[in-house]
């Protein structure tokens, strides 16, 4: 590619400078934008990306969150209560709020109310998950690191799109330079034909045909220019920017192939570090976390438990009631502390249910990761083969232009001096239209090829800092 520019001819440049005053002629807003000007206000604009950016924002909140999951449950408190206090020696399981009484086991019930109070203080620690927490957390922030992958995924991918718009603006605005250099070749044409007929050289049906021809080359640059507004509107979805103001500037154009031929080959190692294919490294990543949070869920637990408490009542220990007033104020105080270790009989069963589910997401996102990778490979390689291809044509074709301007000044003079007739003329004004579409053409697919090849291969912001 190096090659290419440096072998580039001036009547390339010549052609490509033409085309360059013909569009600043016929877009002279006061402010111009360059590829990375659109591309940092889309970022900064779409409202898809901006929620992905809160997304991660969420992500890295329950990275905390995780950590902080196995803080000590600790709880203080203090109750006042008025009630009777009958009771019956004997077990039951527990269902619902069940009301406890401690004493108050007589021969008959007593409906008379007692006054009491209890404060209590109880912690419970997690003293051994055996890796759990480490597992929660890293399985945290895998998915952090998962939802910042997106993002730049996302990110990336609108840089893509916008750098598409870009170059299809760029070349569209060429082609309108061209098309509007037909109309007046056309308009010329139309006058020289009028002169011709007028002297009695040419019949008048020519004059007809011409304008039949000049009025095609109009709606031909009415169809390019409306393609513009619709690029120019789907640009402006994308940035923010108002269709009406969005404008490029062509006159760095020609530097482009000399800014990406000088870049030359590209480090296979930066396809690893494409977005793209990050992502989906992430996604692995995130599965493999998981497989070991399941591993870990399913181990025992062993607690540490401790709780402190003080009660008063309105009844003394000799089973006297006493004043409600006098059952209010701490008169007894007890502690209590313990080691607890859970398991559940079923977690084998219930972990390897889990197990396979997680296997097979992490397998999922392995073959993921080699679609991903086989497209950008293949995309890569057809940019490749477009690249060897369009650097011929950009060579060759200054040739076919210059050739196809000579031919019509040479068959517009015999047209005037009466040689040859209307349709030789405009078959050698078609030659030359379709030999400046073709160098066009042949521009915006070498251009949109390079595009190609540095996005497959990871290297979108090279491309992006090389069209200023």
């Amino acid at each position: 590619m190096v090659a290419f520019c440096h072998r580039k001819s001036l009547r390339t440049w010549g052609i490509l400078a033409i085309l360059q005053l013909s569009v600043l002629s016929l877009f002279a807003q006061p402010k111009k934008y360059s590829l990375a000007q659109f591309i940092d206000s889309a970022q900064k604009h779409l409202p898809a990306l901006l929620q992905k950016k809160s997304l991660v924002d969420a992500a890295k909140a329950g990275v905390t969150d995780a950590r902080h999951a196995y803080l000590p449950t600790s709880y203080i408190g203090d109750q006042v209560t008025a009630g009777t206090d009958n009771s019956l020696p004997g077990s039951y399981i527990g269902f619902g709020v069940i009301p406890s009484s401690s004493s108050g086991v007589r021969p008959s019930n007593i409906y008379e109310s007692a006054i009491g109070n209890i404060g209590f203080f109880s912690n419970q620690y997690e003293l051994l998950d055996f890796g759990l927490k480490k597992a929660t957390v890293r399985s945290a922030e895998a998915f952090a690191n998962l939802s910042q992958a997106d993002l730049d995924r996302e990110t990336y991918l609108v840089q893509w799109q916008v750098g598409k718009l870009y170059l299809d603006i760029l070349k569209n605005q060429f082609q309108l330079a061209i098309d509007r250099e037909n109309v007046a070749r056309y308009e010329t044409i139309y006058k020289v034909i009028q002169a011709v007929t007028q002297s009695g050289i040419k019949p008048g049906a020519d004059s007809a045909l011409a304008m039949a021809e000049l009025s095609r080359t109009r709606i031909t640059y009415n169809q390019t220019y409306g393609s513009i507004r619709g690029l120019q509107q789907q640009l402006g979805y994308l940035t923010g920017i108002p269709a009406d103001d969005i404008n490029i500037d062509t006159a760095q154009t020609k530097s482009y192939l000399s800014a990406l031929g000088i870049i030359g080959r590209i480090d296979s190692a930066s396809v690893y570090n494409n977005p793209l294919v990050d992502y989906f490294n992430k996604e692995k990543l995130l599965y493999q976390q998981k497989e070991d949070l399941v591993k870990k869920s399913y181990l025992p637990k062993v607690f540490l438990s401790a709780a402190g408490w003080a009660r008063g009542s309105s009844i003394d220990y000799t089973d006297n009631y006493k004043s409600t007033i006098s059952g209010l104020g701490y008169q007894r105080f007890n502690y209590l502390a313990g080691l607890t270790l859970e398991y559940d009989l079923w977690n084998t069963v219930h972990r390897k249910d889990k197990e396979r589910i997680a296997r097979s997401n992490t397998i999922a996102s392995e073959y993921g990761l080699q679609q991903q990778q086989l497209s950008l490979a293949n995309v890569g390689n057809k940019a490749e083969e477009s690249i060897r291809t369009a650097t011929k044509n950009l060579i060759e074709i200054p040739v076919q232009v210059d050739a196809a301007n000579s031919a019509f000044e040479q068959k517009t003079a015999q047209y005037k001096a009466g040689i040859i007739n209307l349709v030789d003329l405009t078959n050698a004004s078609f030659v030359l239209y379709r030999s400046q579409t073709d160098y066009v053409q042949t521009l915006s697919d070498w251009l949109l090829a390079n595009l190609d090849k540095y996005s497959a291969a990871g290297q979108l912001n090279l491309f992006i800092q090389s069209i200023k």
